[in-house]
């Protein structure tokens, strides 16, 4: 089954706009006729031009530094005139040690680049959001709802993505939606190389992810805040 999404005269504000999944994110947006500010503190790969395109622009920001994410925030209300929808998808994996083992640093860095760019992106899109009845959609992950060893760091992250998550919805109870997807391992080349004996059948694509997001950010899920949605497949 084919599906598709109208987001024209919208715009998506989204992190991590870079990497794999939030590249997959910003290009179905744009594909669904939303204007894109892309978000993220490494340069994207713009070999086809993408981000030369009508209605994408790429901010280059380091949104654990609430200044950068404010003067990215209010360059996109002023470039674009709104906000609509929030993906949260910057973040990372650090694991192999168990807790006794691990360094404070490897603490201080995943939930800065996990949780606190979620908290800020999200503090300030709201009072935006809240004039559009738009939708916030996070990065949480299926290992945050267990222990487990060598990344427990990690898994406690993501934890507090889905925790915020129905904080948001709880407080903005008509007005703003918000809800998580929880991916296992995504299949990109980086993990790829991490794990080459892996079955990568069952992993699950970018763009498979990226078409749930847009389903919570869409009229479709008008019913749907506070929701922790599994997008891991048979991985």
């Amino acid at each position: 089954m084919d599906v598709s999404f109208d987001f024209d005269g919208t715009v998506a504000l989204v992190t991590g706009a870079s990497g794999a999944l939030g590249s997959a994110v910003t290009r179905a947006f744009a594909d669904a006729g939303a204007n894109v500010a892309a978000a993220d503190v490494v340069e994207p790969d713009n070999e086809d031009g993408f981000y030369d395109s009508d209605g994408v622009r790429f901010y280059k920001a380091d949104f654990t530094d609430e200044e950068e994410v404010a003067r990215v925030v209010d360059a996109a209300v002023s470039d674009f005139g709104r906000i609509d929808h929030l993906a949260n998808i910057a973040g990372t994996w650090r694991g192999g040690t168990p807790i006794d083992e691990t360094d404070a640093e490897t603490f201080d860095f995943l939930f800065d680049v996990n949780l606190k760019t979620m908290f800020l992106a999200s503090k300030h899109a709201i009072p935006h959001l809240r004039e559009t009845d738009g939708a916030i959609v996070s990065i949480s992950a299926r290992a945050s709802l267990e222990g487990g060893e060598g990344d427990g760091i990690y898994r406690a992250s993501k934890a507090g993505v889905r925790l915020l998550t129905e904080t948001i919805a709880e407080e903005n109870l008509g007005v703003v939606r918000a809800n998580a997807v929880m991916p296992s391992v995504i299949d990109t080349e980086m993990n790829r190389d991490m794990m080459p004996d892996a079955d990568f059948d069952k992993w699950v694509k970018p763009e498979e992810i990226a078409r749930t997001i847009l389903c919570l950010c869409s009229d479709a899920a008008s019913v749907t805040s506070g929701a922790a949605v599994p997008v891991y497949g048979e991985a």
